[in-house]
């Protein structure tokens, strides 16, 4: 998955672009998810998202994330509010999904 994101604030009309490069912070992610921290951990505990850019140890203060963990910290988040899925099975359908992309995008370049 690679998407892109565009985040409107609604304190300013400033719109952000969110790469796959981009670096938010745990609070930057809580704000844009509108989550509270500890969900955040969990999802990070989860495996709904990592933190394998920040060295072992690093307290959650200290993790950086891109606009793919924003973009799966939603779908997961959407999957546990709408759904009822606790975030272990948000994980392992964002597992599947990504899989499903994968095979799709295989099926495409054969197809070609």
């Amino acid at each position: 998955m690679n998407p892109n994101f565009i985040i409107t604030t609604p304190l300013s009309a400033t719109s952000y672009l969110m790469e796959d490069i981009t670096e938010l912070t745990l609070d930057d992610l809580c704000r844009a998810c509108v989550a509270q921290a500890d969900i955040i951990i969990e999802l990070v505990s989860e495996g709904v998202i990592d933190t394998t850019n920040a060295p072992p140890n690093q307290p959650p203060e200290h993790w950086r994330f891109t606009g793919l963990h924003l973009h799966r910290a939603k779908v997961a988040l959407r999957l546990h509010r709408d759904l009822g899925v606790n975030f272990a099975g948000a994980a392992l359908a964002l597992e599947l999904m990504d899989e499903l992309q994968a095979l799709k995008a295989k099926l495409r370049v054969s197809a070609m």
